[in-house]
């Protein structure tokens, strides 16, 4: 069974920075891209980053230049560390593979930018 599970969210101060992980289970991690994608209440999901199997990176256009993705394929892990952090990244931030044809997601993690 496929499964995800986020942590690393929080409160944090305009400009500050924090670090989220997805550990991954049920399936051959590294063989497969993974995906950060958040959603403010009431608002749509919004993909964020994706990392493939062989390490190449993409951003949406809000994270260039202040979130990185990384994976670890000998912990199953894969984080997002994102800096300069702004009100407007506040959501709930959810990990996400594609696998067998259906999309996974963990429960999220709520990152809250506030001062």
């Amino acid at each position: 069974e496929v499964q995800l599970v986020e942590s690393g969210g929080g409160l944090v101060q305009p400009g500050g920075s924090l670090r989220l992980s997805c550990a991954a289970s049920g399936f051959t991690f590294d063989d497969y891209s993974m995906n950060w994608v958040r959603q403010v209440p009431g608002k749509g999901l919004e993909w964020i980053s994706r990392i493939n199997n062989g390490g190449s990176t993409n951003y949406a256009d809000s994270a260039k230049g202040r979130f990185t993705i990384s994976r670890d394929n000998a912990k199953n892990t894969v984080d997002l560390q994102m800096n300069s952090l702004k009100p407007e990244d506040t959501a709930v931030y959810y990990c996400n593979t594609l696998h067998g044809g259906r999309n996974y997601w963990g429960q999220g993690t709520q990152v809250t930018v506030s001062s």
